[in-house]
């Protein structure tokens, strides 16, 4: 039993830290459909940093992965907390300042965070036009919140559909893709 234990000991503590690795640091993640297309397409492997938040701070465009009730979707960030932005006639104004939208493949409707808030209510419950008035009066993001789009905007359920995200969704970030080989490497 003694040899046994010595021989395995090793394996036991390899197979201990993939473990560990793999639940608390870094996994794998597949993006599921076209919504990031020109960046990212149907069926790739990326690895998920888990922890990268912990030591930085959400920067425009970062590639992050969200929890939204069973499922994970891959978006890029667009919206800090604090910011306005919007879309008018497919250009973006982050706080009021046109701002370069290099990543959108296709068209972009006209929407802003009233928009956003909206869609986000009406998600989740019934609301009227009133309600809406209401409770989605605040024209930047609040604390803790994001704004989130895919690149293929024609397609993608992104903030426009779930509304903003909270911090607490965000699982990580996506930097480096490992399939297929021939695209290996760091994703923009």
């Amino acid at each position: 039993m003694k040899k046994f234990l010595k021989e395995t000991y090793g394996y036991i503590i390899i197979i201990v830290a993939v473990i560990i690795v793999r639940t608390f640091i870094i996994t794998p993640v597949v993006v599921d459909g076209p919504s990031m297309e020109d960046t990212l397409y149907d069926n790739e492997l990326l690895l998920l940093n888990k922890i990268s938040y912990s030591f930085q701070d959400i920067k425009r465009y970062d590639i992050i992965v969200i929890e939204e009730g069973n499922e994970k979707i891959i978006k890029r960030v667009y919206g800090l907390p604090g910011e306005k932005i919007e879309y008018k006639n497919n250009k973006l104004y982050i706080n009021d300042q046109e701002t370069e939208d290099n990543y959108a493949t296709n068209e972009t409707s006209d929407f802003t965070l009233k928009d956003i808030c909206a869609a986000s209510l009406k998600k989740n419950e019934i609301v009227t036009e009133e309600d809406i008035n209401k409770k989605c009066q605040d024209d930047k993001i609040p604390q803790d919140y994001y704004l989130v789009l895919g690149d293929n905007r024609k397609v993608s359920a992104d903030s426009r559909y779930y509304g903003l995200i909270p911090k607490s969704s965000i699982v990580g970030k996506v930097s480096i893709r490992f399939w297929p080989l021939n695209k290996l490497g760091i994703i923009d």
